[in-house]
């Protein structure tokens, strides 16, 4: 990592780099952060998953669904449904920061905090760089400079990133960097799936799901970037990951272009109707009586305005000219409706 310079040297093979990013990115002129919002659904299910999974998660892709569907309603919290949970607390958190603050080392650190809450004995150890060191005959010391260091190197590996011309390779190079420098106590290798993305919702490319990796070959191409410094078999895993995600991506992006007629239709009504519930604080079914529906489309409609509740947040609530520490107020209470 010393000897690269932005732009000039490259992990990827550089006609690699260029062709993936050709592949991923939007064609849209939009603000950052449009592509991964426009699949934020599919994708908190999908990174959360996968990234756990390769962490031992036991939950199924339908576990995750489901759990994401319930919130913490589900009962006890068991350490796979923690993990899970933290995830998606992490990539909203992500989605919502980055477009508007850039890479920064307080959010690599801030995502390591949201990726291990609940998760770790020591909470010293959570949001902050890691104190300690373990040779190897396991034993623990903490030289006063450690966490100077790691902080010093992240800050480099950050300011590279931020250099990178083709988000593409510079998704890769935080990707395996942070893994390698092992910034913190625990958590590494789940912060830095999640950080890849970063510079890809910066250019509008599809996100990094990190589906269909096989345990065994993720921990091949890790071993070969710790222990060798070699990043052959990481670059032939992420081609893969990454062609697998513009795959999918591209195809959902594509069919959530296409206008609902009904949601077309009842623009307004359904601003008015977010209006009454979260700003005005009224029951939905009150909202309704106060919006003229058609009573063939009553039915339908309801079905779309509970999901734009149960979908609403701080970076999506402007659509429906709400504010956004008024929305959070909402969702604190538990969006009531």
């Amino acid at each position: 990592m010393g000897n690269y310079i932005p732009n000039q040297s490259s992990l990827l093979p550089q006609q690699l780099a260029t062709e993936l990013f050709n592949a991923g990115r939007s064609r849209d002129q939009q603000p950052a952060g449009t592509y991964a919002r426009e699949v934020l659904e599919q994708l908190l299910i999908d990174l959360s998953w996968s990234s756990s999974r390769l962490e031992g998660n036991s939950k199924s892709l339908l576990d995750t669904k489901e759990l994401f569907e319930l919130g913490e309603q589900v009962g006890p919290l068991d350490e796979d449904t923690l993990m899970l949970l933290n995830h998606k607390n992490a990539i909203e958190f992500m989605v919502d920061a980055v477009p508007t603050q850039g890479i920064t080392v307080p959010i690599i650190v801030d995502l390591q905090a949201k990726l291990m809450k609940d998760l770790l004995k020591d909470s010293r150890d959570i949001g902050s760089i890691r104190q300690r060191v373990v040779n190897i005959h396991g034993s623990v010391y903490t030289p006063s400079n450690i966490p100077t260091l790691l902080e010093e190197t992240l800050k480099v590996i950050i300011d590279k990133v931020r250099h990178i011309r083709n988000p593409v390779e510079a998704a890769f190079f935080l990707w395996v960097n942070v893994a390698y420098l092992q910034p913190f106590a625990d958590g590494n290798k789940r912060t830095s799936r999640l950080s890849a993305n970063m510079p890809l919702m910066l250019y509008n490319c599809a996100p990094l799901s990190f589906l269909d990796v096989e345990r065994n070959d993720y921990a091949t191409a890790m071993l070969g970037v710790y222990e060798q410094r070699n990043v052959a078999a990481a670059v032939e895993l992420f081609e893969f990951i990454y062609r697998r995600s513009i795959e999918k991506y591209s195809v959902l992006r594509a069919s959530l272009g296409v206008p609902d007629p009904l949601r077309a239709r009842y623009r307004q009504a359904l601003n008015e109707l977010m209006q009454f519930v979260v700003f005005y604080g009224r029951t939905l079914e009150d909202a309704f009586l106060q919006v003229p529906v058609d009573a063939a489309d009553l039915a339908a409609l309801r079905v779309i305005a509970n999901t734009e509740l149960d979908h609403m947040e701080q970076y999506n609530c402007a659509r429906y000219n709400l504010a956004r520490g008024m929305t959070q107020r909402w969702i604190d209470a538990g969006r009531p409706r």
